[in-house]
């Protein structure tokens, strides 16, 4: 086997068990979080979740910020994030109208 198709192989495997890890977490989640879901405590996750994906978003910025190759490249990464959001916010949006005019608005009300 040639060594950058190893390298590949490699690669391929070690995400494999990632992506394992990764399933079988969320799995545990939803397995704990169904025989919990009448413990007064659960009620407080959705704020842990916003405050774990704040810190998140915050690290990642300061990944962004620290990475000199993305800050001397800002102009042109940022024009191109700003129309790829736009698109994807006006797609979304429309998705989001489509279905629910298609499934969701009650017949004989024009709203």
């Amino acid at each position: 086997m040639i060594t950058g198709e190893k390298k590949i192989l490699t690669f391929a495997i070690k995400n494999k068990s990632r992506m394992l890890n990764i399933i079988l977490i969320i799995l545990s989640g939803i397995v704990v979080g169904y025989f919990a879901r009448k413990l007064p405590q659960v009620k407080h996750v959705g704020s842990v979740i916003s405050l774990i994906i704040m810190l998140l978003l915050f690290f990642l910025g300061v990944s962004v910020g620290a990475n000199e190759q993305v800050v001397t490249n800002f102009s042109t990464i940022g024009l191109d994030a700003l129309i790829i959001s736009f698109g994807a916010t006006v797609g979304t949006v429309l998705c989001a109208w489509l279905v629910y005019s298609t499934f969701f608005r009650r017949k004989g009300k024009n709203s």
